[in-house]
Protein backbone atom coordinates (compact mmCIF):
# COMPACT_ATOMS: atom_id res chain seq x y z
CA UNK A 1 0.00 0.00 0.00
CA UNK A 2 1.44 3.56 -0.98
CA UNK A 3 0.38 6.91 0.74
CA UNK A 4 1.36 10.79 0.09
CA UNK A 5 1.47 11.69 3.22
CA UNK A 6 2.88 10.93 7.01
CA UNK A 7 -0.81 11.14 8.59
CA UNK A 8 -2.00 8.71 5.51
CA UNK A 9 1.09 6.55 6.65
CA UNK A 10 0.30 6.19 11.13
CA UNK A 11 -3.38 5.82 10.47
CA UNK A 12 -3.22 3.19 7.63
CA UNK A 13 -4.98 -0.22 8.45
CA UNK A 14 -3.36 -3.49 8.92
CA UNK A 15 -5.17 -6.09 7.99
CA UNK A 16 -5.18 -9.87 6.60
CA UNK A 17 -2.29 -9.92 3.90
CA UNK A 18 -1.97 -5.76 4.17
CA UNK A 19 1.16 -5.59 6.27
CA UNK A 20 3.38 -2.82 5.06
CA UNK A 21 2.36 0.62 4.24
CA UNK A 22 4.82 2.95 2.39
CA UNK A 23 4.71 7.06 1.99
CA UNK A 24 6.71 6.97 -0.75
CA UNK A 25 8.79 10.17 -1.67
CA UNK A 26 11.32 11.42 -4.13
CA UNK A 27 13.54 13.30 -1.54
CA UNK A 28 15.83 16.33 -2.74
CA UNK A 29 19.43 16.84 -1.13
CA UNK A 30 22.47 15.21 -0.79
CA UNK A 31 22.58 12.84 1.84
CA UNK A 32 25.99 10.87 0.73
CA UNK A 33 27.75 14.57 2.07
CA UNK A 34 26.03 13.99 5.32
CA UNK A 35 27.56 10.63 5.59
CA UNK A 36 30.88 11.49 4.18
CA UNK A 37 30.68 13.86 7.14
CA UNK A 38 29.51 11.29 9.78
CA UNK A 39 32.27 9.78 11.92
CA UNK A 40 31.99 5.69 12.51
CA UNK A 41 32.65 4.88 15.61
CA UNK A 42 31.37 0.85 15.39
CA UNK A 43 30.25 -0.88 12.41
CA UNK A 44 27.09 0.75 13.77
CA UNK A 45 26.84 4.39 14.71
CA UNK A 46 24.18 6.19 16.39
CA UNK A 47 24.09 9.47 15.16
CA UNK A 48 22.35 12.20 17.27
CA UNK A 49 20.46 14.86 16.36
CA UNK A 50 22.79 16.93 18.11
CA UNK A 51 26.09 15.42 15.83
CA UNK A 52 23.76 15.82 12.93
CA UNK A 53 23.17 19.77 13.50
CA UNK A 54 26.56 20.45 14.13
CA UNK A 55 27.68 18.94 10.83
CA UNK A 56 28.68 21.90 8.30
CA UNK A 57 26.89 21.51 4.94
CA UNK A 58 26.50 22.69 1.87
CA UNK A 59 22.73 23.94 0.47
CA UNK A 60 22.20 20.42 -0.54
CA UNK A 61 23.28 19.17 2.62
CA UNK A 62 21.35 21.64 4.70
CA UNK A 63 18.74 20.28 2.75
CA UNK A 64 18.94 16.61 3.40
CA UNK A 65 19.63 17.24 7.30
CA UNK A 66 16.13 18.90 7.38
CA UNK A 67 14.08 16.11 5.59
CA UNK A 68 15.91 13.84 8.30
CA UNK A 69 15.18 16.08 11.40
CA UNK A 70 11.71 16.50 10.21
CA UNK A 71 10.99 12.80 10.02
CA UNK A 72 12.61 12.10 13.52
CA UNK A 73 10.55 15.08 14.64
CA UNK A 74 7.31 13.28 12.79
CA UNK A 75 7.82 9.77 14.13
CA UNK A 76 8.66 11.14 18.03
CA UNK A 77 5.55 13.33 18.11
CA UNK A 78 3.73 10.10 16.69
CA UNK A 79 4.99 8.48 20.13
CA UNK A 80 7.89 6.20 18.40
CA UNK A 81 11.47 6.27 19.72
CA UNK A 82 13.48 6.91 16.26
CA UNK A 83 17.15 6.23 15.77
CA UNK A 84 19.46 7.45 13.01
CA UNK A 85 22.18 4.81 12.43
CA UNK A 86 25.27 4.96 10.18
CA UNK A 87 25.68 1.50 9.42
CA UNK A 88 28.72 -0.34 7.80
CA UNK A 89 27.38 -3.63 8.41
CA UNK A 90 25.58 -5.32 11.25
CA UNK A 91 27.05 -8.38 13.21
CA UNK A 92 26.45 -11.79 11.40
CA UNK A 93 25.30 -14.62 13.16
CA UNK A 94 27.40 -18.13 12.41
CA UNK A 95 26.77 -19.94 15.26
CA UNK A 96 25.15 -23.04 13.16
CA UNK A 97 25.58 -23.77 9.68
CA UNK A 98 21.78 -24.84 9.08
CA UNK A 99 19.87 -21.42 10.54
CA UNK A 100 20.86 -18.21 10.60
CA UNK A 101 18.91 -15.59 13.00
CA UNK A 102 20.59 -12.66 11.88
CA UNK A 103 18.82 -9.49 10.35
CA UNK A 104 19.93 -11.04 7.03
CA UNK A 105 18.03 -13.45 6.95
CA UNK A 106 14.34 -12.79 6.31
CA UNK A 107 12.74 -12.35 9.82
CA UNK A 108 9.80 -10.36 11.09
CA UNK A 109 10.18 -7.91 14.50
CA UNK A 110 8.57 -8.81 17.61
CA UNK A 111 6.16 -7.04 20.54
CA UNK A 112 4.89 -7.75 24.07
CA UNK A 113 3.07 -4.68 23.43
CA UNK A 114 0.84 -3.19 19.81
CA UNK A 115 3.82 -1.37 17.67
CA UNK A 116 5.08 -1.43 14.32
CA UNK A 117 8.37 -0.76 12.83
CA UNK A 118 9.28 1.91 10.41
CA UNK A 119 12.50 2.42 9.02
CA UNK A 120 13.75 4.26 5.76
CA UNK A 121 16.63 4.53 3.96
CA UNK A 122 18.38 7.44 2.72
CA UNK A 123 21.53 6.56 1.65
CA UNK A 124 22.85 2.96 0.69
CA UNK A 125 21.83 -0.42 0.03
CA UNK A 126 18.42 -0.95 1.07
CA UNK A 127 15.93 -3.36 2.96
CA UNK A 128 13.34 -6.45 1.59
CA UNK A 129 10.58 -7.38 2.01
CA UNK A 130 8.41 -10.39 0.89
CA UNK A 131 4.72 -11.73 0.78
CA UNK A 132 3.79 -14.32 3.49
CA UNK A 133 2.63 -16.79 1.04
CA UNK A 134 6.24 -16.34 -0.50
CA UNK A 135 7.91 -17.79 2.41
CA UNK A 136 7.82 -20.54 5.02
CA UNK A 137 8.64 -20.49 8.63
CA UNK A 138 12.09 -22.45 9.34
CA UNK A 139 11.09 -23.84 12.19
CA UNK A 140 8.69 -26.57 10.30
CA UNK A 141 11.13 -27.11 7.45
CA UNK A 142 11.68 -30.67 8.30
CA UNK A 143 15.36 -31.19 8.45
CA UNK A 144 16.34 -27.65 10.20
CA UNK A 145 13.38 -28.88 12.76
CA UNK A 146 15.01 -32.42 13.22
CA UNK A 147 18.40 -30.54 13.65
CA UNK A 148 17.33 -27.74 16.44
CA UNK A 149 15.39 -30.83 18.39
CA UNK A 150 18.73 -32.43 18.09
CA UNK A 151 20.25 -29.50 19.79
CA UNK A 152 17.33 -28.70 22.70
CA UNK A 153 18.39 -30.82 25.14
CA UNK A 154 15.20 -30.82 27.65
CA UNK A 155 11.63 -32.27 27.69
CA UNK A 156 9.39 -32.24 24.54
CA UNK A 157 6.95 -29.74 26.08
CA UNK A 158 9.38 -27.23 26.21
CA UNK A 159 10.68 -27.47 23.05
CA UNK A 160 8.29 -24.63 21.30
CA UNK A 161 9.53 -22.31 23.87
CA UNK A 162 12.97 -23.11 23.27
CA UNK A 163 12.15 -22.14 20.07
CA UNK A 164 11.04 -18.51 20.88
CA UNK A 165 13.75 -17.95 23.59
CA UNK A 166 16.39 -18.14 21.03
CA UNK A 167 14.35 -16.07 17.89
CA UNK A 168 14.45 -19.22 15.79
CA UNK A 169 10.52 -19.25 15.22
CA UNK A 170 11.19 -15.67 13.51
CA UNK A 171 12.97 -16.22 10.46
CA UNK A 172 11.84 -17.99 7.52
CA UNK A 173 13.39 -18.91 4.19
CA UNK A 174 12.05 -17.57 0.60
CA UNK A 175 10.00 -20.37 -1.26
CA UNK A 176 10.83 -21.59 -4.88
CA UNK A 177 10.28 -18.30 -7.35
CA UNK A 178 9.66 -15.76 -4.72
CA UNK A 179 10.17 -12.19 -5.74
CA UNK A 180 11.75 -9.61 -2.70
CA UNK A 181 10.14 -6.11 -3.01
CA UNK A 182 13.39 -3.53 -2.34
CA UNK A 183 11.88 -0.86 -0.04
CA UNK A 184 14.49 1.78 -2.02
CA UNK A 185 15.66 5.47 -0.67
CA UNK A 186 13.77 8.01 0.76
CA UNK A 187 10.38 6.23 1.23
CA UNK A 188 9.53 5.75 4.87
CA UNK A 189 8.09 2.85 5.30
CA UNK A 190 5.69 1.05 8.03
CA UNK A 191 5.82 -2.53 8.92
CA UNK A 192 3.50 -4.56 11.05
CA UNK A 193 5.15 -6.08 13.88
CA UNK A 194 4.07 -9.86 15.68
CA UNK A 195 2.21 -8.62 19.19
CA UNK A 196 -0.67 -9.74 21.21
CA UNK A 197 -2.96 -7.38 19.71
CA UNK A 198 -2.36 -7.65 15.67
CA UNK A 199 -4.66 -8.35 13.03
CA UNK A 200 -2.62 -8.99 10.42
CA UNK A 201 0.59 -11.43 9.83
CA UNK A 202 3.60 -9.44 10.53
CA UNK A 203 5.62 -8.26 7.37
CA UNK A 204 8.69 -10.28 6.28
CA UNK A 205 11.76 -8.51 5.77
CA UNK A 206 15.78 -8.52 5.78
CA UNK A 207 18.41 -6.09 5.74
CA UNK A 208 20.74 -6.19 2.59
CA UNK A 209 24.30 -7.13 2.08
CA UNK A 210 25.85 -3.71 2.13
CA UNK A 211 28.07 -2.71 -1.36
CA UNK A 212 32.30 -2.84 -0.37
CA UNK A 213 33.18 0.98 1.15
CA UNK A 214 29.71 2.42 1.15
CA UNK A 215 27.85 2.64 4.18
CA UNK A 216 23.89 3.14 5.00
CA UNK A 217 21.92 6.07 6.33
CA UNK A 218 19.03 4.55 8.08
CA UNK A 219 16.06 6.11 10.05
CA UNK A 220 14.63 3.18 12.12
CA UNK A 221 12.39 2.71 15.13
Amino acid sequence: MVVSAFSELIEADFHGDRNAVCWYRNLVGDFGEIVSKLQLKENLTEVSMEDLHALKLSEEGVMAREIILKDFQLLADSGASPSLNLLKNYQRDDEFDFISTDVYSFHVDRSPIGTDTFLCTYHGTASEILPNNQVEQKILIPEIRQKLKELYDGPEAGFDAFLTEHYFDMHYRPKAGAIPLNLGTGHLWRLAVDHPGKQCLPCVHRAPIEKDGEYRLLLIC
